[in-house]
């Protein structure tokens, strides 16, 4: 998929959204959404999506969504850095398939790093185990 289309109100960040799939949520208002990756590049690694925005990508975004998505993952990186003690945190967002963009609803990813621990592939790593992912999405949330 290139940078230009149509946005696709099924993808499954919009599932989420609307409540039609599950995900493990480690928080959300009426704006933004901060949830666990299912296929985490690292322990920890997490999601922010705008609730309201039907941008595909960072070229698409409203300024103002925009703002308090990016408000939302300082908020989250905080939270993680202070939860899980990473020795350091890698923040990205793709633009466009070949930049690696797997899910065209505009996203951030929030991916600690620990020394000497490999880094997995984008989406590529194998689905997580999802009481495990509870327990670290506990962990953030209570650093909030």
């Amino acid at each position: 998929m290139s940078l230009d289309g149509r946005y696709d109100a099924d993808n499954i960040f919009a599932k989420l959204i609307r409540g039609e799939i599950p995900s493990v949520k480690v928080f959300e208002d009426d704006k933004v959404l901060a949830f666990m990756d299912v296929f985490p590049q690292s322990p920890g690694h997490a999601l922010v999506i705008s609730k309201l925005s039907q941008a595909r990508n960072l070229l698409e975004v409203e300024p103002q969504v925009l703002a308090d998505l990016i408000a939302a993952t300082q908020k989250l990186t905080k939270a993680v850095v202070s939860a899980l003690k990473p020795d350091g945190v890698v923040v990205t967002q793709f633009n466009g398939a070949p930049a690696g963009q797997t899910i065209f609803h505009l996203h951030f990813h929030v991916i600690p790093r620990y020394e000497g621990a490999a880094l997995g592939r984008h989406g590529e790593g194998g689905m997580a185990d999802v009481e495990e992912l509870k327990v670290l999405a506990a962990k953030i949330s209570a650093a909030l």
